[in-house]
């Protein structure tokens, strides 16, 4: 039977217990020994086998029950979104992108508002003025791409993109110093596309206009 033998315990000891679901010592939906047993099988005080259990549980795979014991409730981890973006290469970012940005393109031309064209045609202004430095133009450009999804009125779409632009932004500063845009004006005309037909309210030409620039951007990346 392993113990733990290394600091921090607790985390150790999350460690050992998850090895030992995994391996199917106690599968979906049973209960674990009680609390003395395990803490001797792990080597381990009991308050540390409580903080491993705590640990196991925020994750989702433990489930505490009043009266009745800890229960297992998942058979492994599942990984933080945040932790699946940073391991995700930037091409299978962009193909997220695509879906999501399409998406919200078409709505942003049905439900944009007064003020979202407004916030959209400020963006493109900024985006048009940016350059050097290149961390410059990157900000100005997903600052013009938020407008859009939140011109969708999906918050969980934006969130998602959100999520996406610690990920995006080194990779595009990176790309840009080494490989800068051939041509910039034709670059911001994609975006200006964009931008009349979300006015226009066209809905396909919005998804379509947002489907070729991002392809383009993947195109550059791969």
């Amino acid at each position: 039977m392993p113990h733990v033998r290394r600091h921090p315990l607790a985390a150790q000891a999350a460690e050992v217990l998850l090895g030992r679901i995994r391996a199917g010592e106690w599968p979906l939906g049973h209960r674990l020994p009680g609390e003395t047993t395990l803490a001797a099988q792990l080597g381990v005080g009991r308050s540390t086998l409580r903080e491993a259990i705590r640990e196991l549980a925020g994750q989702g795979v433990l489930e505490s029950r009043q009266g009745a014991g800890v229960f297992v409730t998942a058979v492994d981890v599942v990984e933080d979104w945040e932790a699946v973006l940073r391991r995700a290469d930037i091409v299978t970012v962009i193909e997220a992108r695509l879906a999501i940005e399409a998406e919200a393109a078409a709505l942003a031309a049905t439900r944009r508002t007064p003020a979202d064209l407004r916030a959209m045609r400020r963006a493109l202004t900024e985006r048009a003025a940016a350059g050097d430095p290149v961390e410059d133009l990157v900000d100005a450009d997903t600052a013009f791409h938020r407008t859009v999804i939140v011109a969708a009125h999906n918050d969980v779409l934006l969130q998602m993109f959100d999520a996406f632009v610690p990920r995006l932004h080194h990779a595009m500063v990176d790309m840009l110093r080494i490989r800068p845009l051939a041509d910039p004006h034709a670059d911001h005309d994609a975006h200006e596309r964009l931008f009349e037909a979300i006015r226009a309210r066209a809905a396909e030409t919005a998804a379509t206009a947002s489907r070729v620039h991002l392809t383009a951007l993947k195109t550059a990346f791969a």
